[in-house]
């Protein structure tokens, strides 16, 4: 069945970014603004993505974020996109979400990652002397999802609070292995298209074809992540977008800085090994005006058939990124 943009739900997954000149404090507070905008639009959720020791985000204690948005919003869910579950004893990560369960009852997502999220300095001051292997993340789910569980008779690690609140769990990647264990446990799963699009498509492919309903879902449930700059024209579009590719170009030469203000004609100024190694990053991106982010909404539909679009919009000027969602929410419409 071909999906149509107003079946698909529109979510929102933000880094907390800090901008240049602008402090911890006031992203923080840009944070909760945007999701107070992206509630009114009636966006199904709100996650916040787990990084470590990175200049310009200002998400690392996503468990305290996930709080602090779901107590300035009223019925959005809100929750993790993701935590990274080997920087974290399923126990701690449990207790937490158990009780931001408990504080906002119906609203909590729990998404997990198997990355680090981070450098191998911040990896090994997370972490200590622990080694992680293949086997550790799958066992590391089934922990958390017992632990949210109703408690069974002779139980003796119990969650409080956590147990009995039947936390949501997905599984987010932008590899093949989430994608198995995802089908293999029924849970719903969230695609990092939004940085790494390369297997999108087969990631999606080999997770519903493989999928086991469960007690927690009865079928596939696929979210993708889509970093959209919308605007009254494409060429503001685009200018706005540069802040976005000083961004990725920043992540893949190893010199991370704060989100900066729009260049004009940044592009135009790398390289070419530089501009294709930013449009590869970006290939599920939505750039334009609103005739083009509806089209490109619509290519993402009909080849992914995605339930969910988790956007992702580092967009400089706050106001500005506002008007963006309020752009992707007509063109859903």
């Amino acid at each position: 069945m071909t999906q149509t943009l107003s079946d698909i739900a529109l979510s929102m997954l933000d880094l907390v970014a800090v901008r240049e000149g602008g402090t911890v404090a006031d992203a923080l507070a840009i944070a909760l603004r945007t999701a107070q905008h992206a509630e009114s639009l009636g966006f199904k959720r709100y996650w916040l993505a787990e990084h470590h020791n990175m200049a310009g985000i200002a998400s690392s204690a996503t468990a305290v974020l996930v709080g602090h948005i779901a107590g300035g919003t009223r019925t959005m869910r809100v929750g993790s996109g993701g935590v990274m579950l080997p920087n974290h004893a399923p126990l701690v990560v449990a207790e937490a979400f158990g009780t931001l369960a408990e504080l906002y009852p119906g609203r909590i997502d729990l998404g997990l990652g198997r990355a680090p999220g981070t450098d191998r300095v911040t990896m090994r001051a997370l972490r200590r002397d622990r080694v992680e292997t293949e086997e550790d993340f799958p066992r590391d789910v089934a922990e958390l999802q017992q632990l949210l569980g109703p408690v069974r008779g002779g139980q003796q690690l119990i969650a409080m609070p956590g147990a009995g609140t039947q936390v949501p769990i997905w599984l987010l990647g932008s590899s093949l292995f989430s994608a198995r264990l995802a089908a293999e446990r029924g849970l719903p799963y969230a695609f990092a298209s939004h940085f790494a699009p390369r297997l999108l498509l087969q990631a999606l492919e080999l997770y519903r074809g493989l999928f086991r309903p469960s007690a927690t879902l009865a079928k596939p449930y696929v979210v993708i992540g889509v970093p959209l700059i919308a605007a009254p024209t494409d060429d503001e579009a685009e200018f706005l977008a540069s802040s976005t590719y000083q961004r990725v170009l920043g992540i893949l030469t190893g010199d991370r800085q704060r989100l900066q203000p729009p260049v004009a004609d940044f592009m135009a100024g790398l390289i070419p090994q530089e501009r294709a190694a930013i449009a590869d990053f970006l290939a599920a991106a939505v750039i334009g005006g609103p005739d083009t982010v509806r089209a490109g909404l619509a290519r993402l539909a009909e080849i992914t058939q995605a339930d969910e679009f988790m956007l992702v919009s580092d967009v400089f000027d706050p106001a500005l990124r506002l008007r963006s969602l309020d752009i992707a929410a007509q063109v859903m419409r």
